[in-house]
């Protein structure tokens, strides 16, 4: 079943990996040097896809300062043929109006089945290209896929219901923002399955994202991207003998919680893995998570 097939059927389980292109302006040489070690590090993993990330400024989204500088990468287009697996390619509205959008799929379609769109990350602003025009004109060409953030549902503003509208628009898959607060997806997901149910339509899919963690940097960028990492679970990796090892057993309890609920059966899941770091530790820890993460999809239900 190629990848596009499983993340529609609702029967079956996607588990994903998620890399980010080089910085833009590597040499070639190094380019093509990145993606055939990518592409020999998950050759022996049971993985259905890799997500290739398109990365943006956000700063315009918090006053935070960003624990490490901007910079923007080679094409996730051009990344993901490199690796010589099937790919889902992120792709980053920033400042595009219509003509522009129509150009990117016309020129990405042919080539990239599955494309995932981002919205801006300031809101507030009024774009040339709304986010939701810009998913109905995708899905004329492609597969394509939303973001979903646990952390932004909240009374005065229902992540499940943009999901719900963003699904009517053509979103046939979601990908999560890192899970490091179980709470916050569980609520998420169960009233997402209540809104569809209330509309009489189908859940899509949902793949959770989790990432190791093993720095105190490598975490306030997590959190400074927006994932809610609780005081308690700061301090049980930061603290422990082994960080990574303590992240890896976290996030193994925290899907295990996801999935211990009525909603599991109904809405489709998957799972994506990531590492944010550059660091060699936590790039190998992310490959031990998602062994770990495939041994609890594995044993579901048993």
């Amino acid at each position: 079943m190629d990848l596009r097939s499983k993340l529609l059927d609702p029967g079956d389980t996607a588990l994903l990996y998620g890399t980010t292109p080089p910085r833009a302006g590597t040499a070639e040489d190094a380019v093509r040097q990145a993606a055939d070690k990518l592409a020999a590090r998950l050759a022996p993993l049971p993985i259905d896809g890799i997500v290739v990330y398109d990365i943006q400024d956000e700063t315009g989204r918090t006053e935070s300062p960003r624990p490490f500088p901007f910079a923007g990468t080679v094409d996730p287009r051009d990344y993901a043929l490199r690796l010589g697996r099937p790919t889902i390619v992120y792709k980053a509205l920033g400042s595009m109006d219509e003509p522009a959008w129509r150009a990117w799929l016309a020129e990405t379609a042919p080539k990239h089945a599955l494309v995932s769109v981002v919205g801006r990350p300031t809101s507030g602003v009024k774009y040339a290209l709304p986010l939701s025009r810009a998913i109905r004109i995708a899905a004329e060409h492609c597969t394509v896929g939303g973001v979903v953030i646990a952390e932004r549902h909240t009374a005065e503003r229902s992540e499940a219901a943009r999901l719900l509208a963003k699904g009517i628009e053509g979103c046939g898959y979601f990908i999560s923002q890192t899970v490091y607060h179980a709470a916050a997806t569980e609520r998420l997901l169960a009233d997402y399955l209540r809104d569809c149910r209330g509309a009489g339509v189908k859940p899509r899919r949902i793949v959770l994202t989790f990432s190791p963690v093993g720095r105190e940097k490598t975490m306030a960028f997590l959190a400074w991207l927006g994932v809610r990492i609780p005081a308690e679970t700061s301090r049980a990796i930061l603290g422990a003998a082994i960080p990574l090892a303590k992240s890896i057993e976290i996030c193994r309890d925290n899907l295990r919680r996801i999935l211990d609920h009525p909603y599991a059966r109904d809405i489709p899941l998957g799972i994506n893995v990531e590492s944010v770091s550059i660091n060699r530790d936590e790039i190998d820890a992310s490959i031990d998570l998602l062994h770990a993460l495939g041994e609890v999809i594995d044993n579901r239900g048993r």
